[in-house]
């Protein structure tokens, strides 16, 4: 059995110690990680772990040095002070706090759409091609060498954030000065005409997909975390159709080192081959998020996930435990 598979069960909340669930933080995505980490707290608190908020990289370091906590939940969302790319994990590792999640590796790569997707390609894993966009990077001359219709973001953030569909070329610059409100460079890739599905990972287990049907025409900012009418249908495939798409995930995340519990998201073209796009090693977990519906499909309740998501602070995954 790897590493990656053994289990370690937790059964009194005592044993966990005290918990920072740390939160909110300065990266573009703070008011999503506030809304999960308040779900997150009230769910541990109300299975006995004695949880605490805090909010933000630099309050977790000072209360972490002093002593004052003995474990993190990372519910932070994104980079640049979001936790998720990285340097919140080489912190604690410094410290020798454990924490839940992916450790530096796998948080930094996954954070990166671009290098993301050089891994997934030198395995042989299905991503949209595509093309990185440095700043001052010939975006016309990128998307007639990529060819349209086209997708341009941001390279490092997540929620849907700076994200334009481009499908004529009068609408690319337009697209570009959207992503460049956020830090780092862009990404420009093929656009994926077809369903939107998303796998959840917890530990060894590959959670049921989840179709995502939003009313309008993509599954934007507004469909992920404001509207009432997306439609989430759980599993998201049948039969081998759905099996595959789980072990792709699975290798998928595996591919970038992550680890503990996470989230991969695949678009399915019009033939039925998968895409993969990203994935998000602290997803949300608000009451429109993904990973708990796709926990509650498997019979999993939001404060046993919660608690299971925790356990792998212990696994020296995420943490030195």
């Amino acid at each position: 059995m790897t590493a990656r598979n053994a289990k370690r069960r937790i059964t009194d909340a005592r044993d966990f110690g005290r918990v920072a669930v740390v939160m909110g933080g300065s990266s573009s995505e703070r008011e999503v990680s506030l809304d999960s980490g308040r779900g997150v707290l009230a769910a541990l608190k109300g299975r006995g772990v004695d949880a605490h908020a805090i909010d933000g990289i630099p309050a977790l370091l000072d209360a972490v040095r002093a002593g004052h906590f003995a474990r993190v939940f990372n519910i932070l969302h994104g980079q640049h002070g979001g936790g998720e790319d990285g340097v919140l994990q080489g912190a604690l590792d410094s410290l020798h706090v454990p924490y839940t999640g992916s450790g530096v590796l796998g948080s930094a790569l996954s954070m990166d759409k671009v290098r993301s997707k050089w891994v997934w390609n030198a395995l042989g894993l299905p991503t949209p091609a595509f093309v990185p966009l440095p700043r001052g990077s010939d975006v016309h001359v990128a998307a007639r060498k990529l060819g349209f219709p086209l997708i341009v973001k941001p390279a490092s953030e997540g929620s849907s954030v700076g994200v334009s569909r481009v499908f004529d070329e009068k609408d690319l610059d337009a697209a570009v000065a959207l992503g460049g409100r956020y830090p780092g460079d862009l990404l420009m890739e093929t656009l994926v005409q077809g369903g939107e599905f998303t796998v959840s990972i917890l530990k060894d287990e590959v959670l049921p997909s989840i179709k995502i049907v939003p009313k309008g025409e993509y599954y934007d900012y507004n469909a992920k975390y404001l509207a009432e009418d997306t439609q989430y249908i759980c599993p998201g495939l049948d039969g081998d159709a759905e099996g595959n798409l789980r072990a792709l995930a699975r290798q998928a995340f595996d591919a970038l080192g992550c680890s503990g519990w996470g989230r991969v998201d695949v678009m399915r073209d019009r033939d039925g081959r998968n895409w993969l796009l990203e994935v998000n090693t602290a997803p949300g977990m608000t009451s429109h998020s993904l990973v708990p519906k796709a926990a509650e499909a498997a019979g999993i309740d939001y404060p046993e996930l919660c608690w299971r998501v925790l356990e792998t602070s212990f696994d020296g995954e995420g943490g030195a435990a």
